[in-house]
């Protein structure tokens, strides 16, 4: 079977879904995996990857983040063209513009066929984020463009049930298209070992791009408050940084460095070292499909603080593993962490049973072939 593969980002496709390719090439699968062509300063390193797996690399053209019509024109012309020469048997995407673009060229292309037209939704993007003008624009075209999209494939995958229900709420959902649920991508719990927890002064990790809806700003104030009473315990952002829509600047995140409530990490290919250097990681984050930087901070038994947002909630089982604090609460996200600095007992038993979830119900495997079993790929 000849599958092909659609997201936004080399670097997150080999991050995320390196266990499901190689499963598909492992079952003798055709895999392309279709990713946007690569910017100037782009590290390598991250298609290397995804060709180290065994798949074929394509690229297309995308703006992620803009709303040039043109440009987006010429992704669907794009997929449309590799769709044609190409003849996929099925079609997997994920994302929001490859989610829509992708399906909306292969109705143009006639390939694949209609019933095996695959979609998941990663979460619901900036325009779904909060409420303005300009934001509610946006989401009445992403409505049109997802009932779109929807209309001629033949299932989308929800990773969280929040989701599910604002798209059912929005009348995007047509009867037509079967709908499942699925949790995220999973963790690679053999990659992401158990580490122990280091010794000294709390260390706090917060792993992610720089956008504003991740819960940013509040971070910076839960730092600042409770340095007042930890004046040792450190905050760490790793992530790469975001421009357009929504993104909190560099700049900013620097003047929290130079404040001394903060430190930026910059970005990395390997997140290991670094959740295996913290106490906890946190992401206070107002809405996610399913966070794999949570995910793998539980698989390396480290325990996790998150707001009490979609996505997140599936994730942290308040006071289990980790804690849940309101969002957009930054007093409630210092008191948390506050919790974790007074008892590192308290953060060494959260985390193990974070390991115990990251095994049982998160597991890349357990998501690689619960996927392939509800597409009908052979296994």
């Amino acid at each position: 079977m000849k599958i092909a593969f659609l997201g936004n980002q080399a670097r997150a496709m080999s991050n995320f879904w390196s266990v499901f390719l190689r499963r598909l090439v492992a079952a003798g699968h055709d895999t392309l995996c279709l990713t946007p062509e690569p910017a100037p300063g782009d590290d390598p390193a991250w298609e290397d990857a995804l060709t180290a797996l065994g798949v074929r690399l394509i690229h297309y053209p995308l703006d992620r983040k803009g709303l040039n019509p043109t440009r987006d024109l010429a992704t669907l012309r794009a997929l449309r063209a590799v769709f044609r020469r190409e003849r996929p048997d099925r079609l997997f995407a994920y994302t929001i513009k490859p989610v829509i673009y992708g399906a909306l060229a292969s109705a143009l292309a006639g390939y694949p066929p209609r019933a095996r037209r695959n979609l998941m939704i990663t979460g619901l993007g900036y325009m779904f984020e909060a409420d303005s003008a300009p934001k509610r624009l946006l989401r009445q075209l992403a409505r049109l463009l997802y009932r779109a999209a929807f209309s001629c494939s033949g299932q989308v995958f929800f990773q969280n049930r929040d989701d599910q229900r604002v798209f059912e709420r929005l009348s995007i959902l047509p009867a037509s298209i079967a709908v499942s649920q699925c949790k995220g991508t999973g963790v690679d719990t053999a990659r992401f070992a158990v580490t122990p927890l280091p010794g000294g002064d709390p260390v706090f990790l917060y792993v992610g791009r720089l956008i504003e809806a991740k819960g940013l700003r509040e971070l910076a104030v839960a730092a600042r408050e409770v340095k007042q009473t930890h004046p040792k315990a450190r905050f760490q952002i790793l992530g790469p940084a975001e421009r357009g829509l929504g993104s909190v600047p560099l700049e900013e995140v620097r003047s929290w460095q130079d404040e001394g409530c903060i430190e930026y990490l910059g970005e990395t290919q390997d997140v290991r070292p670094f959740i295996a250097a913290a106490h906890g990681v946190l992401l206070p984050s107002w809405r996610e499909g399913t966070p794999v930087s949570l995910l793998e901070a539980m698989s390396m038994g480290r325990a996790v603080v998150a707001a009490d947002a979609p996505g997140s909630r599936e994730v942290v089982r308040d006071g289990q593993n980790g804690f849940l604090t309101p969002v957009r609460d930054a007093r409630a996200l210092a008191d948390a962490l506050r919790k974790l600095a007074d008892d590192p007992a308290l953060a060494a038993r959260l985390g193990e049973a974070g390991r115990r979830l990251a095994e049982g119900e998160f597991s890349a495997e357990r998501v690689a072939d619960g996927l392939m079993r509800d597409m009908g790929i052979p296994r």
